[in-house]
């Protein structure tokens, strides 16, 4: 199992360190500083985002409303999922 990791030292923790021991299967592939063209995660908030550009929410608790129903569409979605790791510009192996 390949993990992308954008590389933030806020997701360099002991914690990391003891999941990748524990799970001699999973690689990490750190990206270069200040590379959102490669990391999927972009299109990924894009694709969650998009939907709500037009929206009106009452309050706060309409946005986070849409916000979970925007991410829980975009999760079950293999086509959009797909779609976000092909427009990186990660290399093919991690494509």
């Amino acid at each position: 199992v390949i993990v992308v990791w954008d590389g933030a030292s806020i997701h360099d923790s002991k914690s990391l360190s003891d999941l990748l021991r524990k799970y001699p299967r999973l690689h990490l592939e750190r990206l270069p500083a200040y590379a959102p063209q490669l990391n999927p995660i972009e299109a990924a908030w894009h694709a969650t985002q998009h939907p709500l550009a037009n929206g009106r929410p009452e309050d706060i608790h309409d946005l986070g409303r849409a916000l979970l129903k925007s991410l829980r569409h975009a999760r079950a979605s293999q086509a959009i999922l797909r779609g976000c790791v092909l427009q990186s510009e990660l290399p093919p192996f991690l494509r």
